[in-house]
């Protein structure tokens, strides 16, 4: 590959993903600030959920027919920038989560089209895109510290989690990728003369494969794995903060540094473990990680339960979403090989991520508790129970997967091109 191109591709990746970890992160801390009920918090961080069920019509219907690749994520991040900036401005449920949806709906085809950019240059996806791609987790990762160091400038124990800095920043962020966006090497839309259905977006040919029991009890699991797993993404700093961590936006980035580390790992673990225990470590992770968040703490050795918690997120999400997406490059034909990792995504991303956004708004807010502090009304929350919730949630999937799950195939490493994107 051209070097300057290979540049562009990485500060291409780098945004992108800088811009999604300036906000989603600490969007929960600061929505509870400004009075946010947790119903109305998982409302919130279920847009982009629900962003993930419509863009792949988005993209199948649209961008792959009509415009190029790089106009259309350009378009998308110029209006994204303008809503999520908008966003910023309001404080009421009412206005803020319809703002955001529409925030989501142009945010979430990004994912799939800065992939399309990058392919279209690449002459071996599988040697090339890891390198590319890596440079969007350090992007995420810098928006963490660099929020962390921004705090740190404006006043000591400045909790900028709390503020609406991090929107704006991804507003900033997003501006910044929509004239990146313009730069970038042509890629022509590459449906333009093939008829694309409902059905083949929606990745719906792969369904053949729940005849499969063992395929469909794995579809299964990671639909209901995905209800546990968006307590993490939705609570997880305004957990931290409450109990009194500081600087917790940047100490959060060590999940993605984790994550890189054990992506390393997958190739060396995957034939000596095979894919069964591979997706159960995955799974037992998420049990560990909410009972190490229930019962730690701040200011005694309880904090080093906080840290393994976070650093836990590399075994989280590689062994079972990684894995998982090998074990579907692996069970589907090649025909339709792109077409179920798509359905996987649209259970997983969408609808798993939906439910289990909304559930723990509900849950947070039956487990809130109101105290007067100075005169004014504190909420806080009994968090040991929040999350012992989807401890015990992952621990039933755990069991229904160990004991129905039967497949003994040692996957082989998947083709990138059908990699379902995650943070």
């Amino acid at each position: 590959m051209n070097p300057a191109i290979r540049v562009q591709l990485s500060v291409m990746m780098f945004i992108q993903f800088f811009v999604w970890g300036a906000w989603v992160v600490t969007a929960a801390t600061y929505l509870f600030a400004i009075g946010f009920t947790g119903e109305q918090v998982g409302w919130a961080y279920s847009t982009t959920a629900w962003a993930a069920i419509v863009s792949p019509f988005f993209i199948g219907m649209v961008a792959d027919r009509f415009f190029p690749a790089q106009i259309v994520m350009g378009a998308l991040h110029l209006l994204g920038a303008v809503l999520m900036f908008a966003a910023s401005t309001v404080v009421t449920p009412g206005l803020f989560i319809p703002i955001l949806l529409a925030y989501a709906l142009c945010y979430m085809p990004t994912l799939a089209l800065v992939n399309a950019v990058a392919f279209n240059q690449m002459k071996d996806v599988g040697k090339q895109f890891p390198a590319i791609r890596v440079f969007g987790t350090l992007g995420w990762i810098t928006a963490g510290l660099g929020m962390m160091i921004l705090g740190w400038l404006v006043e000591d124990e400045f909790v900028i989690d709390a503020t609406v800095i991090p929107l704006r920043i991804a507003a900033g962020a997003s501006l910044l990728m929509g004239l990146y966006s313009f730069t970038l090497p042509h890629t022509p839309p590459k449906g333009r003369h093939e008829k694309v259905t409902a059905r083949d977006v929606l990745g719906l040919d792969a369904l053949s494969l729940m005849k499969n029991r063992s395929f469909a009890v794995f579809v299964v699991s990671s639909l209901l794995l995905c209800i546990p797993l968006a307590f993490y993404y939705a609570g997880a700093n305004a957990f931290l903060n409450e109990i009194g961590m500081t600087n917790v936006v940047g100490k959060m980035t060590m999940g993605q540094m984790s994550e890189v580390v054990f992506m390393l790992v997958i190739p060396i673990l995957l034939p000596i473990l095979g894919i069964k225990r591979m997706l159960m470590v995955g799974m037992a992770a998420w049990v560990l990680r909410y009972i190490l968040f229930a019962y730690g703490g701040v200011g005694g050795p309880e904090v080093i339960m906080l840290y393994t918690g976070i650093l836990l997120h590399g075994i989280c999400f590689d062994f079972f979403f990684v894995s998982g997406q090998i074990y579907v490059d692996e069970k589907a034909p090649r025909e339709i090989r792109a077409s179920a990792q798509g359905f996987i995504a649209l259970i997983t991303y969408g609808a798993g991520m939906a439910i289990g956004s909304i559930l723990f708004g509900r849950i947070s807010d039956m487990y809130a508790m109101e105290s007067i502090v100075d005169g004014e009304t504190v909420v806080t929350h009994n968090w040991t129970t929040i999350w012992l919730i989807p401890a015990g949630m992952a621990l039933a999937i755990l069991v229904f997967f160990t004991v129905l799950f039967n497949d003994k195939i040692q996957p082989h490493q998947p083709q990138l091109e059908d990699e379902i994107e995650g943070a």
